[in-house]
């Protein structure tokens, strides 16, 4: 019996349009899929449409993404309301800036934001060890400091390799603070340098079990919680152009994980 909903992250297909990718991840399978909020393309009519691949194919949308302080302009408001009205569960928040007061701020924002959209969404502070704000303890730091109950932190496993730290640790964490994990695998050697891993991170993911990451003791650690596949890869977008050939390539290749 399947005890963990699988999603389709957001990364994987942020090249192609949104609804093309709503409807591929349906197509192939996929309970959940993640959607990418592009500000500069994201009108009504696009909402509506999104919408409507959603309504036609019923698959439901686990996260919207991303939230980044540090980037201009701030789109907190207008993706949190996408966020309610899609349906979604997490909104994904990061930071590029060395400001711990302003990312909690800017963070506590964003969550009173979501609680007033739609008191279920969660907002998460997901660390890239690229970034100054960028390991575990620092994203606890800022959903500790928020004071918000609608904050908590997204482990994606490659970060956390990256920022040097093992699965284990997650036991001792309030399983409330981990609502759900972003899945990849890599080489057990880190790249050097953050430009280097920021590279890794959306170009040169590997599927679950090409790599040496010790995922199964990831699942382990926190057990149950949705899953989001958040394979980006440079090959993949290369091989599989297609959504649905994307979609479903990538759907063979961790729905045993459920």
């Amino acid at each position: 019996m399947s005890t963990r909903l699988l999603s389709l992250a957001a990364g994987v297909m942020a090249d192609l349009p949104v609804p093309d990718s709503v409807t591929a991840a349906a197509a192939a399978g996929w309970p959940a899929c993640g959607v990418w909020f592009d500000h500069e393309v994201w009108t009504a009519a696009h909402e509506r449409e999104v919408l409507r691949r959603l309504a036609d194919s019923g698959i439901a949308v686990l996260d919207v993404e991303p939230i980044i302080v540090g980037l201009e302009p701030d789109v907190s408001e207008r993706l949190v309301d996408a966020a309610a009205v899609l349906g979604a569960r997490f909104i994904l928040f990061t930071a590029r800036v060395a400001d711990q007061a302003l990312v909690v701020e800017r963070f506590g924002r964003a969550c009173d934001l979501a609680a007033a959209a739609d008191p279920r969404l969660t907002v998460v502070y997901e660390f890239l060890p690229a970034f100054p704000i960028g390991t575990l303890g620092d994203a606890l730091g800022v959903v500790r400091d928020s004071g918000r109950s609608n904050g908590a932190v997204l482990v994606d496993n490659l970060h956390l390799a990256r920022s040097g730290v093992t699965p284990e640790v997650l036991h001792s964490l309030d399983p409330s603070l981990l609502p759900y994990l972003q899945v990849s695998d890599a080489p057990r050697q880190a790249p050097k340098g953050s430009d280097e891993l920021l590279h890794e991170a959306r170009h040169a993911r590997l599927w679950p079990g090409d790599g040496e990451l010790p995922i199964g003791e990831l699942l382990s650690a926190v057990p149950h919680v949705p899953l989001s596949f958040e394979v980006r890869s440079q090959r993949v977008r290369d091989t599989f152009r297609d959504p649905l050939d994307r979609a479903a390539f990538a759907w063979s290749r961790v729905h045993h994980l459920a």
